[in-house]
């Protein structure tokens, strides 16, 4: 075996053939040669080649090297670091845990107090177990807190804000989600109006709702930023979600008009109560008796309350009517929904008033458009699906100006609507159920609503 150095001063090695200068060949001596010369020492330098494998590694080594940076290892949630006041900043962790144990102090300033608490490892079932504020209510004060801070930053002034000290976390808490702006004007609102929690709930949501509803009746009239307007325009909203007359639709109109905050918005109320605008409304009612509403994206998630029904098709005809699940009921802690008898297609939608008494008649017929409506030619009636509701507890055709549900033989759609006159001059007596509303599917777009020349 060949040993090399970086210095070498002689090399036992076989005849080996060198080239010359002049191109020719010598041999260089065996050891066994009598002739032996002394050879000049040859300074090398080696660079050992790597192999494939050792590259590669070392390529993985590279890139492991640069994701490094980019790596994000777990850590524990940490709430950003918050001020003590003055008089809690010297406490140890048994002052701090009696302070939150036995309420000392306004809750915005021993709020930071939990914060500080998960800071040093404490956990939020922890704490609750230690002071008995539940996890949930942890979560309000902080988020509260922050809340309160803001309004602060606003130069919102000290009445407003004392208005908050006993019971104002829950108020505080559900304003979370409004600018800064937004929260000091509803702040005062708040406070001038005397609102609990629930209110407090209601303005936030009619705020972020009321841009959503650009395009309907009345809406240019009411002033976004005046929290006062869109809490308004919500209850003036849910007026027209009743007949008129009614006293359900008077009380939604006096609600509407008790926090109205400008004086356009109050001449629209103001005008739906005494009448103004009546003859117009009842020529629907009487000619329209069954409404017909566009949901909303989104509506049956922000609603309060919801009706879940079963849906049949109309082409299945009217036995799978009568087949259809009519008891329903909740159980449970969690309200469960639990029918009668197991059905392939259900239904969620707003608890509006037209179905909220429905009670076990409910069913929803689905139908591909709505040329089964007694209306003349509209642009859309063939172009998108509707939902029809309908009431089987009311058999018998009374109403000559209500709808019905009834069968249509020979016909492909299976159902149909009918007025109530239409069936009386046929002689039928009879139908499948009285209709209540009919749906039309959620779209992007605002596109004008069922008006009264629609109707046949």
């Amino acid at each position: 075996m060949l040993s090399l150095s970086p210095c070498i001063t002689s090399v036992n090695t076989p005849n080996l053939k060198f080239p010359n200068n002049n191109g020719n060949f010598f041999l260089l001596p065996s050891p066994s040669s009598n002739h032996h010369r002394p050879l000049k020492p040859i300074s090398a330098i080696i660079n050992p080649s790597s192999s494939p494998r050792q590259k590669q590694q070392q390529r993985q080594q590279q890139q492991q090297q640069q994701q490094q940076p980019q790596r994000q290892l777990y850590q524990p949630f940490r709430p950003p670091p918050t001020s003590l006041p003055p008089k809690y900043g010297d406490l140890d962790i048994p002052a701090r845990l009696e302070i939150l144990a036995n309420r000392l102090g306004v809750w915005h300033e021993y709020a930071p107090l939990i914060t500080s608490l998960i800071r040093e490892g404490f956990t939020p079932p922890t704490i609750e177990e230690t002071t008995g504020i539940t996890g949930v209510e942890q979560n309000r004060i902080i988020v509260a807190t922050q809340v309160r801070d803001s309004l602060v930053h606003s130069n919102t002034d000290d009445q407003t804000l004392s208005f908050f000290d006993i019971g104002g976390a829950e108020i505080l808490y559900e304003i979370r989600l409004l600018s800064t702006s937004q929260r000091a004007s509803v702040a005062r609102f708040i406070v001038e109006n005397r609102f609990d929690g629930k209110g407090a709930q209601d303005i936030a949501r009619s705020i972020k709702d009321f841009p959503k509803r650009r395009g309907e009746k009345g809406w240019e009239s009411f002033d976004y930023t005046l929290p006062g307007d869109c809490l308004s325009y919500m209850y003036y909203r849910q007026s027209r979600e009743h007949t008129n007359p009614s006293d359900q639709r008077t009380a939604a109109l006096e609600l509407a008009l008790s926090v109205v905050q400008s004086e356009k918005a109050k001449k629209v109320i103001l005008e739906e109560l005494e009448g103004k605008v009546e003859s117009v409304v009842e020529d629907v009612v009487i000619k329209v008796s069954v409404p017909v509403v566009r949901l909303k994206i989104g509506e049956v998630a922000e609603s309060s309350s919801v009706i879940v029904l079963p849906v049949v098709k109309a082409e299945e005809g009217d036995k799978v009517i009568l087949e259809a699940p009519s008891e329903m009921r909740n159980e449970g802690v969690f309200g469960v929904v639990v029918a009668e008898k197991g059905w392939e297609r259900w239904v969620v939608l707003p608890s509006w008033d037209p179905i909220v008494n429905l009670g076990k008649g409910g069913v929803v017929v689905s139908f591909i458009d709505a040329r089964v409506l007694p209306w003349k030619a509209n642009k859309w009636y063939k172009e998108e699906p509707i939902l029809v509701v309908a009431d089987r507890s009311k058999r018998e055709v009374e109403n000559d100006d209500g709808f019905y549900l009834v069968k249509v033989d020979g016909d492909e759609l299976g159902l149909k609507v009918q007025r109530g006159l239409a069936l009386k001059e046929m002689g039928v007596g009879e139908c499948l159920g009285n209709v209540v509303l009919v749906v039309r599917p959620p779209r992007e777009d605002n596109d004008d609503q069922l008006s009264e020349e629609d109707w046949d």
